[in-house]
């Protein structure tokens, strides 16, 4: 995937060699005077390529072919239908009425039309600079090519007639004629005898077009050798930035026929490689846990691959800016899904990786690694959804701060800033909230637990929590406690304070199944466990790590919030009962299997930070008196009997960390007063 994600961004991005210069048009030229290093011609601005393009065109007239079968077939119709008309008309029986009179004069009248030609008018050649042309397609006048049998003849449209006209002649015509009586009849008879004998050669035409703009030449003028193109602190005007691209265009052509495409080429590989060999490592070294997962790594280079092909894209198309690009949106991706460390990384990859190829690279590399900084940072908590808003305003404000930086330690005044170049910073910030849904994609193609998704799961309004909030109140609002304790241990110590809280909220769900034999939801005194053996209420209190496993994976919550609910005892034993048992039966050897849990022990820090605040979370309500003196005691001496029984020797945990967290448990259990009622020996309920 590595060497295929390589060689992908070395097909995508430009191939051609860079010019060493960085110009802007309108700016001052920041580099030493330049002279040409040898001839060559200026190239035409796309706006004068398009007036000669206009011009060109405007020369080229139509071509149109004589059909001289439709005219004759059409006046051979006319003669063999008059009779019939003349008849249905009943004009013999008309005193004076000669049908050989009507006949001869529409014969005249065909054939005159015909002679001149019937045209049908294309918009696209109407002759300029009469607005009122535009609108009547009878009045519009261009020249045109007439041929038939392979001889051209120039002709104009005033010549010819088109449809509406030889119809508005005929009736002209007629009106001055004195032989004939009904001349309406004959006009209408005339007009359905009335079709286009000069047709329109499109494709001839075209023919002659391109021929014609094939001849055009891209260029105007030369620069000769050792002429100054551009001068050291001078604004490059409309003039010298021609020179400077056709200069650019050259070098980039040279460059290229001389065979030097290759090493080029080979030159982009060996820098991806490099940048991505550096990604790798950090992985490696850091995060073992992605590199070693194809899925994790396969996020990584497709978005990768997507931002960088987007980037290749606009600079092939030439966009006005490429800071329309939400480059942004790749830290804040890679920050959400994984962590603050990948995200830095990766976006450093990634603008560096650019800064080969954009224009004005510093700039660029300047402007979208702060700008990505800042997108990491403003993010770095995620506890609400309008964090997504400010972080927006936050990195448009740092695009603005560094670009007037940029601006004022290159020309020293305020007037050489182009506030309009502020305007694709603003685009580029509101198209970096596209990483919200974004993100959402990806966690539900690839499986990742976000902190959005996280942030939703801590929703005390969520379904499971709701009903665990009704099936067992007590242990809701203990969950509720231990999710407060964990997340000020983790944001002390360092870690994900969203998981800690939505492991602590979902860790004890599995009591909702007997949630009367937990004495956190006993409401009287009779206690169910009075009824059973200290082995089956052990296997009661143990069964709710599995119920809720089984629960949890029934409403297919993520699996490191699983993970919590299988940790949080551990391999503890269920100490109250373990002791009830042997007590009942001295001269018996206990199995204390039986009274353990099933594990694994904890194998993160927030895991870690759950099963400690679980546990003096749940011993605190014990204190008959909590006094400053015995809530110490009782935290120190929690997490020493966990660190006896090794419940931390998986986690990446320190001693340092364990002693922060537990200074955080004791000042916060001191503002707690609800005093938990101690078990009394001869009853039997779960601590």
């Amino acid at each position: 995937m590595v060497v295929l994600t390589i060689v992908l961004i070395c097909i995508f991005l430009p191939k051609q060699p860079r010019f060493r210069y960085e110009y802007q048009k309108g700016k001052p030229w920041n580099h030493e005077n330049l002279t040409s290093p040898y001839n060559f011609a200026i190239l035409k601005t796309p706006e004068e390529l398009a007036r000669d393009r206009q011009h060109i065109l405007n020369t080229v007239q139509p071509i149109y072919n004589l059909n001289d079968v439709a005219s004759k077939e059409q006046i051979d119709q006319f003669n063999t239908d008059l009779n019939e008309k003349w008849q249905a008309s009943q004009l013999d029986s008309t005193e004076g009425a000669d049908i050989n009179k009507y006949r001869a004069v529409g014969n005249a009248l065909l054939n005159y039309i015909y002679d001149r030609g019937v045209i049908s008018l294309n918009n696209r050649y109407q002759i300029k600079g009469d607005d009122s042309l535009k609108n009547d397609p009878t009045a519009m006048e261009y020249n045109f090519v007439l041929v038939h049998d392979n001889i051209a003849q120039q002709k104009n449209t005033v010549d010819s007639y088109t449809i509406e006209t030889a119809n508005h002649y005929i009736k002209d015509a007629l009106s001055r004629n004195k032989e004939i009586g009904h001349k309406a009849w004959l006009a209408e008879i005339l007009k359905s005898y009335i079709t286009i004998n000069f047709v329109f050669n499109e494709s001839q035409t075209n023919k002659v077009e391109q021929n014609a703009l094939a001849n055009i030449s891209t260029t105007r003028g030369m620069v000769q050798k050792d002429e100054l193109i551009a001068e050291q602190g001078k604004i490059i005007n409309n003039d010298s930035y021609q020179k400077l691209e056709s200069l650019r265009k050259v070098y980039e052509d040279e460059s290229r026929i001389s065979g030097e495409q290759n090493l080029v080429t080979f030159g982009h590989f060996i820098l991806i490689s490099l940048a991505m060999t550096l990604l790798m490592v950090f992985l490696y070294f850091f995060r073992k846990d992605i590199f070693n997962n194809n899925r994790l790594l396969f996020i990584i280079f497709i978005v990768i691959l997507v931002m960088l092909g987007v980037l290749s894209w606009a600079i092939k198309m030439k966009i006005p800016s490429l800071y329309y690009i939400p480059y942004c949106s790749v830290p804040i991706i890679f920050r959400l899904l994984f962590d603050t460390r990948i995200a830095l990384n990766i976006h450093i990859l990634m603008v560096l990786v650019a800064g080969l190829f954009v224009p004005n690279s510093f700039d660029f590399v300047f402007l979208q690694f702060t700008a990505g900084m800042v997108a990491i940072y403003s993010i770095k908590t995620l506890v609400k959804r309008e964090q997504f808003l400010v972080s927006s305003v936050i990195i448009l404000a740092t695009y603005i701060m560094a670009y007037v930086g940029l601006v004022l330690t290159r020309n020293g005044t305020f007037s050489s800033i182009y506030w309009v170049d502020i305007l694709p910073f603003t685009v580029s910030v509101g198209l970096t909230l596209l990483a919200y849904p974004l993100i959402y994609a990806f966690e539900k193609l690839f499986g990742i637990v976000s902190d959005l998704t996280l942030m939703e799961l801590t929703n005390s309004n969520s379904r499971l929590l709701r009903e665990l909030s009704l099936k067992a109140p007590g242990t809701f609002q203990h969950s509720l406690q231990v999710a407060n304790l964990a997340e000020a241990a983790i944001y002390k110590i360092g870690g994900n304070p969203l998981l800690v809280r939505a492991g602590a909220l979902y860790h004890d769900i599995g009591k909702m199944i007997n949630p009367l034999y937990f004495i956190e939801n006993q409401k009287t005194n009779d206690n169910p466990h009075e009824e059973l053996t200290p082995e089956q209420s052990a296997q009661i209190i143990i069964s709710h790590v599995l119920k809720g496993i089984e629960m949890a994976r029934k409403h297919q919550m993520p699996e490191v919030l699983i993970d919590f609910i299988r940790t949080h005892h551990g391999t503890t034993k269920v100490d109250y009962f373990y002791n009830l048992a042997v007590k009942d039966n001295p001269d018996k050897v206990i199995d204390e299997s039986i009274f353990k849990y099933p594990g694994p022990v904890p194998f993160s820090k927030e895991t870690a930070v759950l099963m400690m605040a679980d546990s003096v979370e749940a011993a605190s309500r014990a204190l008959k008196e909590p006094t400053e003196e015995s809530i110490n005691n009782l935290v120190d001496k929690i997490i020493d009997h966990k660190l006896m029984q090794r419940q931390f020797a998986n986690a990446n945990i320190t001693m340092r960390d364990i002693t922060e967290a537990s200074k955080i448990f004791k000042a916060m259990l001191k503002s707690i007063y609800h005093v938990r009622i101690d078990y009394d020996l001869s009853k039997k309920k779960d601590s």
